[in-house]
């Protein structure tokens, strides 16, 4: 049985680790971020788990079923946090999978087949501008030479971040997961208001939009604010605006397959009052369901930033951070999780996600599905997301269920 008292005390612990400032910090490889990760260890084993950490720093608790050479069911979920972030983020897939797991153990349920729990980290882009890393490492979709370019606001590249914490980037391809998976799980907070507003228990994902992300580099002339006609200026802001504007615009008319666009990062030099910005950096976020749709409008942005470039006397250069592809989940494990919810008279509706999580990167592996629960006026990424302990309680009920049901029989 799912034990409420015994969720609340984790997220009440969990809400204690964090670096000073608003909301949760646990930036991912960070201090604050390590505790996170050694108190989901700790639970971990207290729930009979065998625990194993990859050259990444994945952590994959395994449990033993009664026939251990059958394909496991993998659940999990990533612990790290954006900056001044929301306790329930990540955190909730992990603590659910845990609790899952204690709830076999209290109800002397033996699954046939093994169960693994994964803490998956650096989910967030926050750190690195790079998302779901640690899933892209367990894959093998990261490479030594990503982990050398990609780098923090200090500079540090995650190869040296890596190396720090006693981790193995050199042998990064050792992360790669190769055993067989019946079936991966993945509970999360909806990061949205849709269930919240039609008053819904559950989320049931049937398809996760991917980002495409890149950095644009304008260089105009950085001259005297005072002394500098309007007609002899280079100046990379206005370059900038005119680009930001032109995100949202291209995004905007994408109404078949829709397509959302942001520039999350705005960096101008040199940044003072009297001198014209003679350089910006704008990090730009594409994401839709669909490849083809956000490809499109991807390209149809490039076009205007050479064009806005060119006509404004400005330098560009653009740099790619990653492309990744839509998941969609298994219509079977869907309309499983339906069947189960259904019989523990949860409400639910099938949705698509809007944000990227791990399991996007599950779902060429094996059959892959997501529970979404609501959250408090759809905000997350902030330290006013919240998440009841009933909403909690129904995800863990939920997920608890369905691990069950897979491990149980071949």
């Amino acid at each position: 049985m799912i034990k409420p008292e015994r969720l609340a005390a984790d997220f009440a612990a969990l809400a204690a680790i964090t670096a000073p400032g608003g909301g949760i910090n646990r930036l991912a490889f960070t201090d604050s971020d390590w505790q996170g990760r050694a108190y989901f260890m700790q639970e971990m084993e207290k729930a009979g788990l065998t625990l194993h950490e990859d050259a990444f720093g994945n952590v994959i608790g395994h449990l033993a079923g009664r026939d251990d050479r059958l394909p496991a069911v993998m659940l999990g979920s990533h612990g790290d946090s954006v900056p001044n972030g929301g306790n329930y983020d990540g955190t909730l897939g992990i603590i659910g999978a845990i609790e899952a797991v204690r709830s076999m153990k209290d109800d002397g349920f033996r699954p046939l087949h093994p169960l693994e729990v994964v803490i998956f980290m650096c989910e967030e882009s926050s750190r690195f501008s790079a998302a779901t890393l640690g899933s892209r490492a367990m894959r093998g979709r990261i490479s030594r030479k990503d982990i050398s370019r990609l780098r923090d606001h200090q500079g540090n590249t995650l190869y040296d971040v890596l190396k720090a914490r006693g981790l193995q980037p050199d042998a990064l391809e050792t992360a790669r997961y190769t055993k067989k998976l019946k079936a991966f799980l993945e509970l999360h907070i909806e990061q949205g208001r849709v269930l919240e507003h039609e008053r819904l228990s559950i989320g049931i994902v049937t398809g996760i939009a991917a980002p495409s992300r890149f950095f644009c580099l304008l260089r105009g002339t950085a001259d005297h604010s005072g002394a500098t006609p309007m007609n002899l200026r280079a100046d990379a802001s206005c370059a900038a605006a005119e680009i930001i504007l032109a995100v949202e615009q291209e995004a905007r008319a994408a109404t078949r397959t829709p397509v959302v666009g942001t520039v999350g990062i705005v960096e101008v030099q040199p940044n003072v009052m009297n001198v014209i910005p003679g350089e910006v950096r704008l990090g730009i976020d594409l994401r839709s369901t669909s490849s083809e749709a956000r490809d499109n409008v991807e390209q149809i942005i490039r076009t205007r930033i050479e064009e806005i470039s060119l006509r404004r006397g400005i330098s560009c250069e653009i740099s790619p951070i990653s492309k990744e592809t839509p998941a969609h989940m298994d219509t079977s494990l869907t309309q499983c999780l339906a069947k189960i919810a259904d019989d523990l008279h949860l409400p639910y509706r099938m949705m698509p996600s809007g944000a990227g999580h791990d399991a996007m990167h599950w779902a060429d592996y094996a059959p892959t599905a997501m529970i979404f629960i609501p959250c408090k006026d759809g905000i997350s990424h902030s330290a006013a997301e919240y998440a009841s302990l009933s909403q909690i309680t129904a995800g863990v009920r939920l997920l608890s269920a369905a691990a069950r049901h897979l491990t149980a029989a071949v």
